[in-house]
């Protein structure tokens, strides 16, 4: 270990952030400038899930999302808002968007420019990771050929005009929040980074192309078991640092580092005994700082209560506290690499190294990133349904879930429930807002700026500038979108859960028999349809649902994400349904099933049961058993089988 150079100068901490966004521009507006005077020295921008997916506030899709998980951004003038008294020059920037990744940084860069800004000066990141949106969170609005290209884009504009900006954040957070092992995460990250790299080399100069590997950056998760993340991350650098160097003949070691931030493992967060959170965020954090060799450059913190609700700004606040505690007050960034020469670490990192070099070659074998994304899925639903098994049969200890259940109640959940909940008349007062800056425009400035974007698209150049120019003349975000639709059309990714018999029977041998005992009453096999409503692509929950019920006997139907209520009732009766099983972890779950219930008793199906899952706060659980909804679950409940047992008993005759 090394010793403490007393005439060293401390390191740098960290950017600080904290992700955040919601109800409305000018909101976030407030909540920004409130963070960034209590100390927080970067921006993390959260986007609704209309935002993210390429829908204005009022398309038929965006209803009750609107705000929820982000926010709302639908042209030029929302984007002045968001940043109002920021100057954009002086601030380093994150914004997690990916199928609008060149839309959004466009509004960015208009915004700028309106402020007065040198556009070469400004520094931050967009997401632009589409293939982990395939595979894990599902904000996707192209097929992958085409977002490939898109990615690529964005790439190519940035190097020349925004030199100082991250054009590609290769995100694996969502890959371990899909189940994925260290291994799969090492593998899956470094395959999408690749395919990136190959899509830009034919684009760029050769002497130019190592400086342009050196803008990717990386978005990565960090558990619970943090000497094993450390280790990770320690191979990350190894690997980036060999792959840079053998496959694109990288030189210059500062562009092969590995250059990344983090949000550490939301999923993990508990219902149950909520204040053990804080604890658990902290010690995620130490396995991304410890080791300075693989220090993140960036770090963000969710809140304690995230597995309840919306946290309010006393909770970011508590969660950014944390960092600066850690960089200011302790000794941490007075030392050299902690771990250097440690041989427990060396080991664990070598074989890390090893299982994802396996898994890389099997990626590259069937072609890469974007061909292998089917494969990818399904390995990432048994890796979840893996993790989940181990929790049920207790070989997991989560604290405070399957063991030492018993405790204090939490005074942190105040008469606020502990959480804030956004205004659904935001919603509302959006929709008012985009029609005011749809009637302003120039209607012929907007139409030729879609045509330009439109010919850009279909003729294979760069979106970039015709983006910034629709930016200026005042095009929506759903516009922007749309003309994407119509050029490579729309997407239905992988589920991951085949609907075909299943033969894993262990442990389920006594609900095998029960869902084989209600067929037979029924007259033929216990029909469970499973669907999300909305916009909400965290599709985690449901494929497990869907996966065990099928596991279960059940006959399933699961076609995956973003469907209207109108789009499930229909399922519901033409697949004759039993049970309707119903996921929404976006905090929409009310206008939603509210709207679902109604269109089932007008569609006479008011007899199917339904179930409902997601982030649901006990009053509006209890508003939704009132709508008629027969069961909620929450991430308290996490035993399937129980949940599997509830959906026998419910499709039984009555």
């Amino acid at each position: 270990m090394s010793q403490m150079q007393n005439d060293r100068k401390t390191d740098r901490p960290w950017l600080i952030r904290t992700y955040a966004g919601h109800s409305t521009a000018a909101a976030s507006n407030a909540l920004y400038r409130s963070n960034l005077a209590k100390g927080q020295t970067g921006l993390s921008v959260a986007f609704d899930l209309p935002t993210q997916t390429g829908y204005d506030s009022d398309h038929v899709l965006a209803r009750g999302e609107v705000g929820k998980v982000g926010v709302p951004i639908g042209h030029l003038g929302d984007m002045r808002s968001l940043f109002d008294q920021i100057p954009l020059e002086q601030m380093n920037t994150s914004m997690t968007i990916n199928a609008t990744a060149p839309w959004l940084l466009s509004l960015y860069i208009a915004a700028a420019e309106e402020q007065g800004a040198d556009v070469s000066k400004l520094q931050g990141t967009v997401q632009n990771d589409l293939i982990k949106e395939y595979l894990s969170r599902g904000t996707y609005i192209c097929p992958p050929v085409p977002s490939l290209k898109m990615i690529a884009d964005v790439a190519e504009y940035c190097y020349s005009n925004v030199p100082k900006w991250n054009p590609m954040n290769v995100c694996s957070y969502h890959l371990q929040e899909a189940g994925a092992t260290p291994e799969q995460e090492l593998a899956f990250a470094l395959a999408t980074a690749q395919a990136v790299l190959d899509e830009l080399r034919p684009r760029i100069a050769p002497e130019d192309f190592p400086a342009l590997v050196g803008r990717i950056s990386f978005f990565v998760n960090a558990g619970i078991r943090f000497v094993t993340e450390m280790c990770k991350m320690r191979a990350f650098v190894d690997l980036w640092d060999k792959i840079c160097r053998d496959r694109y003949g990288v030189e210059d070691p500062k562009f092969r580092r590995f250059r990344y931030g983090v949000q550490v493992n939301s999923l993990g967060l508990t219902e149950q005994q909520p204040e053990n959170n804080v604890y658990r965020i902290l010690i995620e954090m130490l396995a991304v700082t410890l080791s300075k060799k693989a220090r993140a450059r960036a770090v963000q913190l969710p809140a304690w209560n995230e597995a309840l609700g919306l946290p309010r700004p006393w909770d970011q606040q508590w969660s950014m506290r944390m960092q600066q505690i850690l960089a200011y007050e302790t000794d941490l960034l007075e030392f050299d690499d902690l771990f250097e020469g440690n041989p427990a670490v060396d080991k664990k990192v070598e074989a890390l190294k090893e299982g994802a070099r396996a898994e890389l070659a099997n990626l590259q074998s069937m072609g890469g990133a974007v061909a292998s994304i089917e494969y990818m899925k399904s390995r990432l639903v048994d890796s979840n349904a893996e993790r989940l098994n181990r929790i049920e049969r207790n070989e997991t200890v989560v604290v405070g879930v399957n063991k030492w259940t018993e405790g204090e109640p939490s005074p942190l959940q105040t008469e606020d429930g502990g959480i804030m909940v956004v205004d659904p008349a935001s919603e509302q007062e959006q929709i008012s807002r985009l029609n005011d800056w749809r009637r302003s425009r120039d209607p012929a400035a907007v139409a030729n700026a879609l045509a330009d974007l439109r010919a850009a698209a279909q003729t294979g150049a760069n979106i970039m500038a015709p983006s910034i120019a629709a930016a200026k003349a005042g095009v929506t975000t759903g516009e922007w979108a749309e003309e994407m639709r119509q050029v490579h059309g729309t997407y239905r990714g992988p589920t991951g859960v085949s609907g075909s018999p299943s033969n894993k029977t262990e442990g389920l041998e006594e609900l095998r028999e029960a869902v084989d005992a209600v067929s037979d009453q029924l007259g033929r096999r216990l029909k469970f349809v499973v669907g999300k409503p909305g916009l909400d692509g965290h599709s985690n929950g449901a494929e497990q649902i869907a996966f065990r019920a099928r596991d279960c006997g059940m006959d399933i139907t699961y076609d995956g994400i973003r469907m209207t209520p109108e789009d499930l009732v229909t399922q519901a009766r033409d697949d004759a349904a039993h049970v309707v099983g119903l996921s929404i972890l976006s905090g929409s779950h009310l206008p939603l099933i509210e709207d679902l219930m109604q269109r089932m008793e007008q569609a006479e199906l008011g007899h199917i049961p339904v179930v409902v899952g997601g982030i649901i706060p006990d009053e509006d659980a209890e508003r939704l058993r009132q709508m008629g909804v027969s069961r909620v679950y929450t991430p308290k409940d996490f035993e399937l089988n129980s949940i599997m047992r509830d959906i026998v008993d419910l499709a039984g005759p009555s």
